[in-house]
């Protein structure tokens, strides 16, 4: 609107300019020429005078051809100055007229686009969304779109196994696309969250209410087009998969699944009484559980898949393809938990390797911190770096002991050693830093596993710690020492909160036959969407839209048309 105004001014200008110049001249017109009397020579003039003269005038021989040559000069004038009048309106009306065309399709332009705007910050203006409203909703989107990138990875595994890599290729890159989108949201919202906990670096804040809601809007607006990814691609994925036509090649490569995951469980259930007597028991405490967990969703993953083989074997695609799908949602879950125990198995292992040469790099850093004061006291205060150099020696020295005296959480250990060491510049020393790495994958993978198999219950502040520490320890970076201590600290915190999210969610089948089937945890883990009292549908590729596509049946039914 305000091109519209400023060419209707710069028209109204245009048009006043020759006005006011003829003004400044005193006629109204042109200005006189040179050859015009002045006027205080016309006012001195009578009118007898004039007409003797021009009588006295026309005696004259040849007087005639001067006049006719007068009187063409002042005709040549007069249609000058009708022309220069009418060039003075013509410019100035193009101009407007210009300047108005272009408003006009500028802002319909900009009113186009905001009817159609997703992006954070188009939209008409319309009542301010409080943010605690604001906050609530993008908590909301992070949850809905990482369960939907989670169901959609797990869906997708099943699908490599049977196709080549360019039949899936389209599906892999959609996934690909709305992790990118999801990993962006969950970074801004741990910068929201840490300028409203006080914690965000002085270079990167968020103080005013308007650059929180901007960053909040942009949250949601990544969370949308991820979604929308998935959703986009969720017709095709079902055409190549083709369960509702038949299941029977699907179905068998989910049995043959179940039945080697079955095997697994009873390896790693012997793994894990092994890890108890082997070391501390803090060592094995992030898979506590595991192995019960896993036998819970290969039931609930027997009962489905023996319904899905009934309806196959009855004719009835259409009805075993639900129940097929809530079953490789178990399997791959059951997959989790069972690969869990295992990966705690090496990593136990790797860390009581990584030990000694922690312990040694560390001694050594310490020492040199605790050397001349005059040499150390520039990077901190004298009374501090004494402090920090006795809690690193009792901390090394404590470690020492632990490992003579019996089974110890080697772990532990190495995190112990790298948070206590890592404040006086220890964190440089390749030993420490490879113990403050190896510590830190070890917490984000089991907070990962953990948020994956509760996934029904967790809450965004769990999973956007999750994210953070995921993206300080991506395997294209270099982390340094301190990056993974963060990583470590923020994958505790995740835990700890997705702990809370499921004591205050609770379990609604508790004491029901659907708990005794696996249902619960089937809804715990997000495989059933829940909602209903046989757990609701199964979750399946796609985005908000379509995840819920697929129902559990008791009946066979009719097919929908092909595509």
């Amino acid at each position: 609107m305000a091109h519209v105004v400023v060419g209707g001014m710069v028209g109204v200008a245009w048009l006043v300019l020759p006005w006011m110049t003829d003004t400044d001249t005193g006629t109204g017109g042109p200005a006189a020429t040179a050859g015009s009397a002045p006027p205080a020579a016309r006012a001195a003039t009578p009118g007898a005078m004039a007409t003797a003269d021009t009588q006295d005038i026309q005696d004259i021989p040849g007087i005639e051809d001067v006049q006719n040559v007068q009187n063409a000069e002042n005709s040549r004038h007069a249609q000058d100055d009708d022309g220069t009048a009418t060039a003075d309106l013509v410019l100035p009306l193009l101009a407007a007229g210009t300047a108005g065309a272009l408003a006009a399709y500028g802002y319909a332009r900009r009113r186009r686009r905001a009817r159609t705007r997703t992006t954070p910050g188009g939209g008409p203006a319309g009542p301010v969304t409080p943010l605690s409203e604001s906050d609530v909703r993008t908590r909301t989107l992070l949850v809905e779109i990482d369960d939907s990138v989670r169901t959609s990875q797990e869906e997708l595994a099943f699908v490599e196994a049977r196709f080549d890599a360019e039949a899936v290729e389209p599906f892999v890159r959609a996934v690909r696309d709305a992790e990118s989108e999801l990993s962006a949201a969950f970074r801004l919202r741990q910068r929201y969250d840490a300028s409203v906990e006080g914690e965000a670096p002085e270079s990167d804040p968020l103080e005013s209410d308007t650059a929180r809601r901007e960053t909040l809007r942009d949250i949601a607006a990544r969370c949308t087009d991820a979604g929308r990814r998935l959703d986009a691609e969720a017709a095709a994925f079902d055409r190549l998969r083709a369960l509702e036509r038949d299941t029977g090649e699907a179905l068998g490569l989910a049995e043959a699944r179940f039945r080697e995951l079955a095997a697994r469980t009873g390896a790693a259930e012997a793994v894990l009484a092994d890890l108890g007597g082997r070391y501390a028991p803090s060592a094995a405490r992030p898979v506590i559980g595991h192995i019960e967990q896993a036998k819970d969703r290969l039931v609930f993953a027997t009962t489905h898949l023996n319904r899905a083989r009934q309806s196959t074997d009855m004719g009835d695609p259409y009805a075993a393809a639900p129940r097929l799908r809530a079953a490789e949602g178990a399997v791959s879950q059951a997959a989790v938990f069972v690969g869990g125990v295992e990966r705690l198995a090496a990593e136990l292992a790797a860390a009581v390797e990584a030990l000694p040469a922690a312990l040694a790099g560390a001694e050594e850093a310490v020492t040199g911190a605790g050397g001349p004061l005059e040499r150390t006291s520039a990077r901190m205060p004298v009374g501090e770096l004494r402090a920090l150099v006795a809690h690193a020696e009792a901390v090394l020295a404590g470690v020492r002991e632990e490992t003579a005296a019996g089974p110890y959480d080697p772990l532990g250990a190495l995190r112990r050693i790298a948070r206590a060491t890592a404040p006086l510049g220890a964190g440089r020393a390749d030993a420490v830093r490879a113990a403050a790495l190896i510590a830190a994958r070890n917490a984000t993978a089991a907070a990962a596993d953990f948020v994956t198999t509760h996934r029904g219950a967790v809450g965004g502040a769990a999973r956007t710690r999750l994210a953070e520490a995921q993206r300080l320890l991506a395997p294209d970076t270099d982390p340094s020492a301190e990056d993974c201590l963060r990583a470590d600290a923020l994958a505790h915190q995740a835990r700890e909160l997705a702990e809370r999210d499921i004591r205050t969610h609770g379990n609604p089948y508790t004491g029901s036959p659907r708990q005794a089937d696996g249902t619960g945890g089937a809804v715990l883990g997000g495989v059933l969407l829940g909602g209903r009292p046989d757990g609701g549908p199964p979750a399946s590729f796609g985005g908000p839209a379509t995840r819920a596509r697929r129902g559990l049946r008791t009946g066979s039914a009719t097919p929908p048309p092909g595509p």
